[in-house]
């Protein structure tokens, strides 16, 4: 068993660290549920995606703002056999099971992530012994990632 003064001082330590990167926490849950669904994508949004979700998917993926689209180099085709037939899948393959089950799953799993952090940080926050320390920790948690995008 541990002592109650070293379970106080883990619990002191893990409302620190949690309230430090709930903020990041909450826009990659949400970050990832988008595009869990593609909805970054033209394809998956079926048009032009909001400028907001393209650039939460670039956070998300790439650790950095957008970049302007680069200009695709266009694929050499294969060339053609005579009388070659396209690839057919073998009589007993099986058909590949439906990927959206699982993205289902993980988009519920997003959203009570960032539910769950956000419950966090109201508990957090409730404890008026750590009032300022906690509302230090939660600021800074939302500004670093910022400056860090920008250097």
């Amino acid at each position: 068993m541990m002592r109650p003064n070293t379970l106080r001082a883990l619990r002191r330590y893990h409302s620190y660290i949690g309230l430090f990167f709930a903020p990041m926490i909450i826009v990659f849950a949400v970050s990832g549920a988008l595009q869990t669904f593609r909805l970054q994508e033209t394809n998956g949004y079926g048009g032009p995606p909001p400028t907001w979700i393209v650039w939460l998917a670039s956070v998300h993926k790439d650790q950095a703002p957008p970049r302007a689209p680069r200009a695709e180099r266009p694929k050499a085709a294969a060339p053609a056999v005579a009388g070659e037939r396209p690839e057919r899948r073998p009589m007993g393959e099986a058909k590949r099971p439906s990927p959206l089950p699982l993205k289902i799953f993980v988009a519920l799993l997003s959203i009570a992530l960032a539910g769950s952090t956000v419950l966090g940080v109201v508990i957090a926050l409730s404890n008026r012994s750590a009032g300022r320390v906690s509302l230090a920790l939660l600021a800074l948690g939302a500004v670093v990632p910022i400056v860090l995008l920008w250097i």
